[in-house]
């Protein structure tokens, strides 16, 4: 591979929960004009983004993502409630969140910072907050009070096990994910994508 690479390191969540909470969405679709939805099918928890990276890098991209991800160990996530950056009444972007009793997507997620340091990648410098973008908005929204009261999503907790480095394929059309490579957390192993 040669040229540039736009990489990001997320964890998965599964694909009947995503749908699950597309489906409680659905009647606030029309209600909220401007609102460009994310397609479940599409949706990840990002741990650290990389943005344009030397495709000649990616193999050193993948040891650390590798081993930060085995520094950590799998935990619990739960679907939370639902959030808007930057705040609610100038939402950019809907989310919902998630509860992790153990940390581990907060762990994993300064893992990749220190790792991604000696190769020169800055660290974030807002707080880590994980989420599921669920929409995205041009022009600032508030967020509608009734969204707001939706409870959080009831469903039973999924375990994190490892993380996916994936390369973005931006378009006129909207971001394409490719995983690259699945890494277990906590253990050794290469699972390419």
């Amino acid at each position: 591979m040669t040229g540039r690479l736009r990489l990001f390191v997320a964890a998965e969540v599964p694909r009947e929960q995503r749908d699950h909470v597309a489906r409680v969405l659905e009647p606030w679709r029309e209600r909220l004009s401007g609102a460009r939805w994310t397609d479940p099918a599409a949706q990840h928890v990002t741990l650290k983004f990389l943005g344009s990276s030397a495709a000649d890098d990616l193999e050193r991209v993948t040891r650390a993502t590798a081993s930060a991800a085995e520094a950590c160990r799998p935990g619990p996530v739960r679907l939370g409630g639902l959030g808007a950056f930057p705040r609610s009444d100038r939402m950019r972007v809907l989310w919902i969140g998630l509860d992790e009793p153990t940390g581990v997507l907060s762990t994993l997620a300064a893992a990749l910072q220190t790792a991604f340091v000696p190769l020169g990648f800055e660290p974030e410098a807002r707080a880590y907050r994980p989420h599921l973008t669920l929409a995205r908005f041009r022009v600032p929204a508030r967020l509608p009070h009734g969204l707001v009261d939706v409870p959080p999503v009831n469903l039973p907790a999924f375990e994190v096990r490892e993380v996916v480095l994936f390369r973005s394929h931006l378009s006129p059309t909207g971001a394409r994910y490719e995983p690259l490579v699945s890494l277990p957390v906590g253990a050794t192993g290469v699972n390419s994508g």
